[in-house]
């Protein structure tokens, strides 16, 4: 059986981490496009970037740019569609997203997602905590390209939020361990990328 594609979010306007292109902040020496390129590559088949605004920027990473279909950054969710859209344009019948602030990603984290898929196709990343609360990561996530459409008038419609959207289709989930480090960790501030470089 075929990998799956993935697309990585890479198309959020970085406020929080006081604008500029988050993909290329640097981590201990690597982007952190460099550090999820280099965790999700090995797993999956094709690999895009979901961007907005100039696609020069990327052009040393030979990948695809795919750009949100719905305007007014509308967040992870239009880029999960663009996703959806690429793949199904490429054959595939779902996809992977991750989010490009995540450079921990657990190197099996498609085999898992793949192993969990709810009734609907769709399984989404879970991390358990040391008292075992799981948390969701409904950015990483696998998508069957069919709910494109759906997810396409759910946009139009204002729906914004990721997690609302995945819950909505029964998802599975593949739980990993957060421990030493929760490979889910996101890095939304200047001090959470401080935070990590101590990690590594």
């Amino acid at each position: 059986m075929s990998l799956p594609p993935a697309i990585i979010l890479a198309g959020g306007l970085s406020s929080r981490m006081g604008g500029g292109n988050k993909a290329l902040r640097v981590l201990a020496g690597e982007t952190l496009l460099d550090r999820v390129i280099g965790r999700l590559a090995p797993q999956c088949g094709r690999l895009a970037i979901n961007a907005n605004g100039e696609p020069g920027q990327f052009a040393a990473y030979g990948l695809p740019v795919i750009a949100d279909s719905i305007g007014g950054f509308a967040g992870p969710l239009a880029g999960v569609l663009a996703g959806m859209e690429w793949a199904a344009g490429e054959g595939a019948d779902s996809v992977v997203s991750v989010s490009v602030d995540t450079p921990f990603l657990p190197e099996d984290l498609l085999h898992r997602l793949q192993e969990a898929r709810g009734r609907s196709g769709v399984a989404i990343a879970a991390s358990a905590d040391e008292s075992g609360e799981l948390r969701d990561h409904p950015t990483c996530a696998l998508w069957p390209v069919s709910l494109r459409d759906e997810l396409h008038e759910a946009l139009e419609s204002g729906l914004h939020r990721i997690g609302q959207f995945a819950a909505a289709h029964d998802p599975g989930r593949a739980v990993f361990d957060s421990r030493p480090v929760d490979p889910f960790l996101n890095l939304n501030t200047p001090e959470d990328l401080a935070r990590a470089e101590r990690l590594i």
